[in-house]
């Protein structure tokens, strides 16, 4: 299963790559070079995306192997519009396959690696 996500992704990276490379005139990801123009337009941009990846990977991969935690944890941070606290703690495979594909899809998104709600307790 964690496989199959993972492949998942990264389809879904090359087809989304493919698809921005092939459509004129559509913009790219901001870079990280760049400060973007409106800040909290572009915060509530990658919050909408991240918001539609999170609403496709539940739809093709299912909620098999999640906790009620995991998923109310991370549906407070959508609900937050993406704000701190990032609390969502991975604990079993699924959830950890989940979490990876989600990072890749933020990243793909334009967003930084530290943008998805994903950390643990020590």
């Amino acid at each position: 299963m964690i496989r199959a996500l993972l492949a998942a992704a990264l389809l879904s990276l090359a087809a989304q790559s493919g698809q921005a490379q092939s459509r004129p005139g559509r913009a790219a990801a901001p870079q990280t070079s760049q400060a973007a123009p409106d800040e909290t337009g572009w915060r509530a941009e990658k919050c909408a995306r991240y918001r539609a990846a999170w609403a496709q990977a539940l739809e093709r991969f299912g909620r098999v192997g999640l906790s009620n935690e995991f998923v109310e944890r991370h549906e407070a941070f959508l609900a937050r519009d993406c704000e701190p606290p990032r609390d969502v703690c991975p604990r079993s495979k699924e959830e950890l396959a989940l979490a990876n594909v989600m990072v890749l899809r933020a990243m793909n998104a334009g967003t930084a690696s530290t943008f998805p709600p994903f950390a643990c307790p020590r």
